[in-house]
């Protein structure tokens, strides 16, 4: 009986989709694990990096090159002026909730040598235009040290053309180079602090801190999400089996039992009402029996006399 059930259209079909998911699934939980290792790594060297001591921004990075991803979130020190021509905005970009889009405020800073580094001040609220600039606060005045974040150059995504004047959508030192006419060094520094320390009316909204024990940021994004994925699939490949027999077993006891009722209806033989036993048996068959011999006939009547 397991032999026929298996051999039917219905089942080798099902066979054959079930067993080659689970190959399928295996690969997807490999490659979630993966990343999930591949993450944690991450995490690690971000990790040592924010608690390496600050050193000079051009001591790691420097025009035309590029930010070294083990030196990534390396805190980092610039002195100079601010240059508040070379100012701009950097649309599509949410506060520290992560609730609300605005603009990161970006404004260069001169160093003794005549570079220009990059500074991201920090988020602004949109006025809800997206074609006027915002208002921003004022750069303050005078020498200054910045301490921040080392940041590489963003390359995930695209300018756009005919946007406003000083609007970008990404932080390019490259671009920016071109556009200032100005060596500037690669990457950005996200502002932690400023000394001397300006007015709070001075200070755009800080980028927070990137917090490696959770997936709130890009430093970590998936670092909860890509085991529990890995594990999911390993599940859905392990059950695939245990639903083939689930199925089967149901199959062979619904045979079994119809295979049974089959044997038990053969033993019993034909019911006393069944037609098929011969004429005369069935409660339709009164007009099928013959006449009962022992009853008289009934004399037929005798014609009228005829008239005299």
């Amino acid at each position: 009986m397991l032999f026929r059930i298996l051999m039917t259209r219905r089942w080798v079909a099902l066979t054959l989709v079930f067993f080659a998911i689970i190959p399928a699934m295996v690969l997807l939980g490999r490659w979630q694990y993966h990343r999930y290792e591949q993450t944690n790594r991450q995490n690690a060297v971000t990790s040592t990096a924010m608690k390496a001591p600050p050193v000079a921004m051009d001591v790691i990075s420097h025009p035309g090159g590029t930010v070294p991803t083990a030196e990534t979130y390396h805190p980092v020190t610039a002195t100079g002026h601010y240059d508040t021509a070379g100012e701009f905005v950097v649309r599509q970009r949410t506060d520290a909730a992560g609730d609300t889009v605005g603009y990161y405020l970006i404004t260069p800073l001169v160093t003794g040598s005549g570079d220009l580094v990059l500074v991201n001040r920090g988020w602004v609220a949109s006025p809800g235009d997206a074609t006027s600039y915002p208002a921003v606060p004022p750069a303050p005045s005078g020498e200054l040290t910045v301490t921040g974040r080392l940041r590489p150059d963003e390359t995930f995504r695209r300018e756009l053309s005919g946007l406003p004047a000083r609007m970008f959508m990404r932080i390019n030192s490259g671009e920016q180079a071109t556009r200032l006419k100005q060596p500037v060094v690669a990457g950005y520094l996200e502002l932690v602090s400023t000394s001397p320390t300006p007015p709070a009316a001075d200070e755009a909204e800080h980028v927070p801190s990137p917090n490696v024990t959770t997936t709130n940021d890009d430093a970590v994004v998936g670092q909860g999400v890509h085991l529990p994925y890995a594990v999911q699939w390993w599940l859905f490949a392990a059950l695939i089996p245990t639903g083939w027999v689930v199925l089967l077993r149901r199959d062979i006891r619904e045979a079994r039992e119809k295979q049974a009722a089959d044997e038990a209806a053969a033993a019993a033989g034909p019911t006393p009402d069944d037609p098929t036993d011969g004429p005369g048996l069935g409660p339709d068959t009164d007009r099928d029996r013959a006449p009962d011999t022992d009853e008289a006939p009934v004399p037929a009547a005798e014609p009228d006399p005829a008239p005299r």
